[in-house]
């Protein structure tokens, strides 16, 4: 394995609780909200995820758009990239790309099928799968070639980060994938959105001997319609029954308002952010708050003393 060459890896091996941010680059060549949203979260967060065409919705490329936070908002990216759009040879080429330009943190990821998407008549490629995805960078950092042995010129620096699913069910082959890709040389884990803790801990409890760190996904509900929505989207996902009360009553007295919502979020997420610190070993929260920048502030101006969150 490489040294660290990012700010998130050596955040996350020196021991560090950390936050990661998320900004979602959209169907335009303008830049002005993408780099609004990144400054925003550049004091609360090590890192930021950009997606990657999320929902398999066409929007503006993710290598690019993790060049210009980096360089015109001051942010560390993480670079989400799907294995659904490309075939090996456009992976390695945009790997080399995106190195170029000074990224340092990609995300390996499948991708929603282009069945659901704005172009439902695209064909999806998925020419490797992500433990094939990991393998590759792994093969490009550390022996200077591609999955066919090509040779590559130079030292490409990148850090490989793959997701999971703590909410599985059956867990066991979730583990298992993960255990393949940790082999294969993944560097740290983000999770989908978790909720219930006795997930968390069935989960954590699970890779805790991987020695791979883990960033749990915690999805913020901006409104009570968010959250009656992932309920019944997202199979798995359970947001409380109180969570959904709260953000209804607020929003039927003005709670958008008067920050009564955020001031219901603040409390929700801050205390499930402190039980994950204080019972499991998770390296840190991956916050999911698109178009809710604000809170994710808020939850750093809560938790930054007692969870020692410096970046």
């Amino acid at each position: 394995m490489v040294d660290a060459s990012s700010n998130l890896m050596r955040a996350l091996k020196s021991g560090a609780f950390v936050f990661t941010g998320e900004v979602s680059p959209q169907k335009t060549s303008s830049t002005g909200a993408l780099l609004e949203s990144a400054r925003s979260l550049r004091r609360c967060t090590i890192a930021c995820n950009v997606t990657d065409n999320p929902r398999a919705r066409a929007n503006m490329s993710s290598i690019a758009a993790s060049h210009l936070i980096q360089e015109m908002a001051g942010v560390e990216a993480i670079c989400q990239m799907t294995v659904r759009d490309r075939n090996r040879i456009a992976l390695t080429s945009d790997l080399l790309g995106a190195a170029s330009l000074g990224i340092r943190n990609v995300l390996t990821m499948t991708g929603d099928h282009t069945v659901l998407g704005d172009n439902p008549g695209a064909k999806p490629v998925y020419d490797i799968d992500t433990a094939q995805f990991v393998k590759l960078i792994r093969g490009m950092v550390d022996a200077g070639i591609d999955l066919a042995g090509n040779k590559i010129d130079g030292k490409p620096l990148l850090h490989v980060g793959i997701t999971a699913n703590p909410n599985a069910d059956p867990l066991e082959p979730e583990i298992a994938k993960i255990e393949r890709k940790i082999d294969l040389g993944a560097e740290f884990i983000q999770t989908q959105a978790v909720f219930d803790m006795e997930n968390v801990k069935r989960f954590m409890g699970a890779i805790g001997s991987m020695g791979v760190p883990v960033i749990l996904g915690i999805f913020i509900c901006r409104s009570c319609s968010v959250a009656e929505l992932i309920n019944r989207n997202l199979p798995g996902i359970k947001i409380p029954d109180e969570l959904v009360s709260s953000l209804k009553k607020a929003e039927s007295n003005g709670g958008r308002a008067n920050g009564e919502v955020d001031r219901i979020n603040v409390d929700y997420y801050g205390g499930l952010i402190r039980e994950i610190r204080k019972t499991t070993s998770a390296a840190g929260v991956h916050i999911m708050a698109i178009n809710y920048d604000r809170i994710v502030n808020a939850l750093y101006e809560e938790l930054k003393s007692e969870l020692s969150l410096t970046f």
